[in-house]
């Protein structure tokens, strides 16, 4: 799917095939001339994508062809086995999760999870999971706890789903307590924002030792669409909201929400999967051994005064 600031890009794209269409039939080279365009395009492309607007980055993060959790677990983790169920009301396909190597050491994964089609988004509820989802992902999390294994969590929502039998279920108190008990697990948790991270139903994979977005993904208490909305009874001016309420990776990491941001592939996650996983994979690889060495102690205290110190004004 094109975006509207990939316009003239295309466009240039389209006179690059032309050209290489032409000079073939007509045994003409035009090898020059297809260079310079190609140079042109390459820094058309570095200077568009390096200061989209924040409306530009949330239609980016949403976009159908986007890396899902799959697509990374698949490409950065070996002989992934996932488990289903909470063991109170059932399986949640939005939110999936289970064990895996990483580097020849067991880890816990847990993602939520998209659907690349109208079919598949059904049957993942478009992302947005249900209580037993997120007691799956505590499940898994104390499961991890007892084996000592690190967490790694990737986060994908527009939000929690409201519906009725949700709130029912209890989605409130299922979101809570994850947050509650993640603050105290005595193993270590990467979460990283790999698309849209909103509101409470990202939070609660989001209480991390260390918390990471991909560089075109948006972190924020809720919807552009749905801050309008609330503030000026308009979601029409959703792309002004975006504007003022601070969800990119660049300004997150600004206010010290966030810890890194891992760059992506030119034009975005989606334009080269396999480099967009192996550039969180060294990350990772950096990282993961770090906080493991860490005693549980020093690990708990880090993640209190993370979190506490986040939102305070400094003089």
């Amino acid at each position: 799917m094109a975006l509207g600031f990939e316009k003239n890009m295309l466009e240039l794209q389209q006179k690059i095939k032309e050209l290489q269409s032409f000079s073939e039939l007509q045994s003409i080279d035009l090898t020059e001339e297809i260079k310079t365009l190609e140079v042109r395009l390459k820094k058309m492309q570095e200077e568009i994508y390096a200061h989209l607007s924040p409306w530009e980055k949330v239609t980016l993060a949403r976009l159908a062809e986007r890396p899902t959790a799959l697509d990374y677990i698949q490409r950065i983790f070996q002989d992934f086995i996932e488990l289903h169920g909470d063991r109170y009301y059932g399986d949640d396909p939005s939110m999936i999760g289970g064990i895996a190597l990483f580097e020849g050491k067991a880890v816990t994964v847990i993602g939520q999870q998209k659907g690349r089609n109208t079919k598949e988004n059904i049957q993942r509820n478009f992302g947005m999971p249900h209580p037993e989802g997120y007691r799956k992902a505590l499940r898994l999390m104390k499961q991890a706890e007892k084996f000592h294994r690190p967490i790694i969590c990737f986060i994908d929502t527009p939000g929690a789903f409201c519906g009725l039998g949700a709130e029912e279920r209890g989605q409130g108190e299922a979101i809570a307590r994850n947050l509650m008990e993640m603050a105290n697990l005595k193993v270590p948790i990467l979460s990283i924002v790999i698309g849209e991270g909103g509101s409470g139903g990202a939070l609660a994979l989001g209480v991390g030792d260390e918390v990471w977005m991909l560089e075109h993904a948006i972190y924020s208490i809720l919807s552009p669409e749905g801050f309008a909305s609330i503030l000026w009874k308009d979601s029409s001016r959703a792309k002004e909201a975006a504007d003022m309420m601070k969800i990119t990776a660049q300004d997150l990491q600004r206010f010290g929400i966030i810890d890194r941001i891992i760059k992506e592939p030119l034009g975005g996650a989606h334009k080269d999967v396999d480099r967009a996983a192996e550039y969180i994979q060294e990350v990772m690889k950096e990282v993961l051994p770090n906080l493991a060495g860490k005693s549980i102690q020093e690990l708990s205290n880090q993640r209190y005064e993370k979190f506490r110190n986040m939102g305070q004004l400094h003089a």
